[in-house]
């Protein structure tokens, strides 16, 4: 066992703390590789490949995190029944959500995470006193918070696409009736 200087009642907490945090990104990367697997509509190409870029990154912060838990003499979970059992995020069996609703998805756990993250970082004198459990879990806080502002985008753009679709169909659906649809004029200028 690695003698990193902490007492054993610490490291207990620490690496339950540790194990907390390993179940939420194990589901994290789950669902988002479900949705690298299974998203359709028009930004399916754009999105696969930014689910399949962080699902990559998840896998190496889980590796970090599990290295972390064996390195203050505990064993990290490795087990289904062990990450359901203590993740804060929530499964989606049986459901197909459309691209947008699995970017919102993502964000919202992301978010959670980064919550979670910062509250255990704040509130946990324990973690304060083991600088590389500090580390991991500021550089967690990082990518989390990289992985979120891009799915933010993407939320964003995902929202403005309907809103034109939406637009187009009203639009339609005036010219239909006979209303007349007023146009932008362009300025010469």
């Amino acid at each position: 066992m690695t003698n990193i200087e902490l007492q054993h009642n610490r490291q207990q907490e620490v690496t339950g703390v540790l194990n907390n945090l390993l179940s939420d990104e194990y589901l994290l990367l789950l669902k988002t590789k479900n949705y690298h697997w299974n998203v359709t509509g028009p930004h399916c190409h754009d999105l696969h490949a930014l689910f399949g870029d962080q699902y990559a990154q998840l896998g190496a912060l889980i590796d970090r995190v599990a290295e972390r838990v064996r390195a203050l003499g505990d064993n990290a979970f490795g087990t289904m029944t062990e990450f359901l059992r203590c993740t804060r995020l929530e499964e989606r069996p049986g459901v197909h959500p459309s691209e947008l609703t699995m970017v919102e998805d993502l964000y919202d756990d992301h978010q959670i995470l980064l919550l979670s993250l910062r509250g255990s970082l704040a509130g946990n004198d324990r973690l304060r006193n083991d600088t590389e459990t500090t580390e991991l879990f500021t550089k967690a806080v990082q990518g989390h918070e990289k992985m979120a502002s891009i799915l933010h985008l993407h939320s964003v753009l995902g929202k403005h696409d309907q809103l034109k679709e939406w637009l187009k169909t009203q639009d339609a659906i005036q010219r239909e009736s006979g209303i007349e649809v007023l146009t932008p004029s362009v300025s010469a200028t």
